[in-house]
């Protein structure tokens, strides 16, 4: 009788105490208009799909909002500082679409990533890049010099690689149906549809991001 009380005030025990669970990994999401969500009513923007996501997956993320429309990687660099908080675990980059927008120096660009990302180092917060893939018309040297940018300091870093934020898209088999479909009609921007597809596709990346992180 006494080891049955035991087992019983035991399993009381165990059945009042809380259960553990596992801490809140917080990703801030530095970018441009793609990640600030232009022209998406606020839920259906990249940042809170991806937080969905995240979520449906099981894990205990928050991720934080640290897009600007029309920022460059210049941008990102003066607001490096100030979006690595001490609550953030991790750090997402996605700039470099208004760089070539601009036809900015791609040296340029990449001496603007590189600060950003000594910063994430420098911090203690793992990295992930997601790179932006140059269009053809500024000839076949800044398209290559552009383009490199995101493996290189990636591999540098020791930053996870996303290559491209719209390949999800731009793999589709009918490139032209598909930018019909998913993307919003300024050409640039993908709609609500297109954004869960990104996220969709980039979300295992980002679930490693969070792994590194070690709370999951």
């Amino acid at each position: 009788m006494q080891t049955v009380g035991r087992n019983l005030l035991a399993g009381a025990f165990l059945l009042a105490a809380p259960i553990a669970v596992a801490d809140e990994v917080v990703i801030a999401a530095l970018g441009d208009s793609l990640t600030q969500g232009f022209g998406l009513v606020p839920e259906q923007g990249f940042v809170p799909q991806l937080e969905a996501w995240l979520v449906a997956q099981g894990a205990a993320a928050r991720v934080i909002n640290a897009g600007v429309s029309g920022d460059t990687t210049a941008g990102g660099l003066s607001r490096i500082a100030w979006t690595l908080t001490p609550e953030v675990d991790a750090l997402i980059v996605a700039l470099g679409g208004n760089d070539v927008l601009r036809g900015i120096d791609p040296a340029v660009a990449r001496a603007n990533m590189e600060g950003i990302l000594s910063a994430a180092r420098d911090a203690g917060v793992p990295i992930m890049v997601a790179g932006i893939t140059a269009p053809p018309n500024y000839g076949p040297d800044y398209k290559s010099e552009f383009d490199a940018i995101y493996p290189d300091l990636s591999d540098a870093y020791g930053a996870l690689l996303y290559p491209d934020f719209l390949q999800a898209l731009t793999s589709q088999t009918d490139l032209a149906a598909a930018l019909q479909k998913y993307m919003q009609p300024d050409g640039i921007h993908p709609n609500k549809d297109g954004v869960a597809l990104i996220v969709e596709d980039m979300g295992p990346t980002v679930l490693e991001l969070i792994n590194q992180a070690g709370e999951i």
